[in-house]
């Protein structure tokens, strides 16, 4: 899959037009995913110095791109050469500014990996959460 992440608070707190702190797993489970074969494209607003200077941090927590601010497919670079925007094409957008906010990244891996809802994932969460915090039944309640 090619997923475009984010960079200012998504891979690391935001901060800009400096380098936040980064986010709890996000460079572990973003090098999970290229070592499962998923094309990784940074997608964020930074240009010129600041956006090497992203690319850079990042390479040297040993994530490589495999796109920057682009995908490579044929029509976006047709679009681009005639000055015209394209939207990026992925499978999935890791962005800070989702509907709902940002899960965890082990939360990302999973939804990715299993190809669940976040929603789903939440659900099964409170059902479990519910289940623990529920005290046993008596045992002379024989029916429960």
């Amino acid at each position: 899959m090619v997923i475009a992440v984010d960079f200012d608070g998504t891979i690391v707190e935001h901060c800009y037009p400096n380098i936040g702190e980064e986010r709890p797993y996000a460079t572990e489970i973003l090098k999970k995913l290229i070592a499962d074969r998923h094309k990784l494209i940074l997608w964020t607003v930074r240009e010129g110095k600041l956006l090497d200077e992203a690319v850079n941090w990042c390479a040297e927590r040993g994530v490589t791109f495999y796109a920057v601010n682009s995908d490579s497919s044929d029509m976006f670079k047709e679009a681009k050469d005639k000055n015209f925007s394209c939207k990026l094409n992925a499978d999935y957008f890791i962005d800070d500014k989702n509907i709902g906010g940002l899960p965890d990244w082990p939360t990302i891996y999973k939804i990715i990996t299993t190809g669940l809802s976040y929603r789903h994932i939440l659900y099964k969460r409170i059902r479990e959460e519910f289940v623990e915090q529920r005290p046993p039944s008596p045992k002379w309640m024989f029916w429960k």
